[in-house]
């Protein structure tokens, strides 16, 4: 399945933890295979650590905190112009097809 979000795209979270519903966040990375987005700054758990060596490095010990995937189906595309939550349309120009609001008709992709 082909995912209408992208890397630094702007998202908001609509569904899931009450902690994170509601906010928004850029995205850092799109998992395609598993329908998942990573968002930076959102589903942050703690990940205990354990002292490893690899490759002359040396990872420190301890609880880190990171941001884990969130399924595409949660999330929601905020238009650049009207800077609501929005539904992607698509639009073919030629050879390429562009995302567009369907709030405010504007084209996300430039």
């Amino acid at each position: 399945m082909d995912l209408k979000i992208k890397k630094g795209d702007t998202v908001e979270v609509i569904s899931g933890r009450k902690d994170d519903k509601g906010k928004r966040g850029e995205v850092i990375k799109v998992l395609p295979d598993e329908n998942r987005v990573i968002i930076q700054g959102i589903n942050q758990l703690t990940k205990h650590q354990r002292q490893v060596q690899a490759q002359g490095r040396t990872l420190s010990p301890g609880r880190v905190r990171r941001e884990f995937p969130v399924h595409v189906s949660n999330v929601m595309l905020v238009c650049p112009k009207c800077s609501k939550p929005t539904r992607l349309g698509l639009q073919r120009d030629g050879e390429k097809s562009l995302r567009t609001c369907k709030k405010c008709n504007s084209v996300i992709d430039e």
